[in-house]
């Protein structure tokens, strides 16, 4: 029996009140050999030992408000408090002047692939090297770890189409590619429609 192929090419309709995005998968398969950002007097990076969920929440959408970040924003109370508890998951504040200006988590739940879970900046700090320098201290902490052997995260066309160039200047490859598809949170009310412009609403 002839071996068969699954042909995905054409296009396939997405639902109305449903956003489709491309995500790109990039990985990190040894540490740098250089710091990827010095040190700077003017930043400081803090973990969040107790997260309060609010303070959260709100940081959360302060930075993913363009980019209808909404993966912790469907989630009760409960929910997200106990996933922000989770041994292996580690959120940071990087700060300047003692105020956060964006929000890092690392996921270990498999030691040896360390995750980029979450990675943004506020508006305002965009722009002035301190994605650089955050990522530089995401980085040596995943490495630092003698068991890591690849640090990965992801983007999607909902994101900056800066995001994508940045990661790969950092060190980080492309290694797949994938679809996802979920109920557009601006019909959910969770953002103003006008968010995300370059994410049609539709429905």
């Amino acid at each position: 029996m002839p071996e068969q192929t699954l042909n995905m090419d054409g296009f396939t309709d997405v639902p109305d009140g449903k956003i489709a995005v491309v995500v790109t998968h990039l990985e990190m398969l040894k540490a740098p050999d250089a710091p990827l950002a010095p040190a700077r007097d003017d930043l400081t990076l803090e973990r969040w030992a107790s997260t309060d969920v609010e303070a959260y929440r709100r940081l959360f959408r302060e930075v993913g408000a363009d980019w209808i970040w909404f993966g912790r924003l469907v989630l009760d109370d409960d929910t997200l408090e106990r996933k922000l508890a989770e041994p292996a998951r580690e959120n940071f504040l990087p700060l300047r002047e003692g105020a956060p200006v964006g929000t890092l988590e690392l996921n270990y739940a498999i030691p040896e692939e360390p995750e980029i879970s979450y990675f943004g900046l506020k508006p305002e700090a965009i722009g002035s090297g301190t994605g650089r320098w955050l990522m530089a201290r995401a980085v040596e902490m995943a490495w630092a770890r003698p068991q890591t052997r690849r640090l990965w995260l992801h983007t999607c066309t909902a994101d900056s189409p800066q995001a994508l160039g940045f990661y790969m200047s950092c060190g980080f490859r492309p290694c797949k590619r994938s679809i996802e598809i979920a109920d557009d949170p601006r019909l959910m009310g969770i953002y103003p429609r006008s968010n995300a412009p370059h994410v049609p609403v539709i429905g």
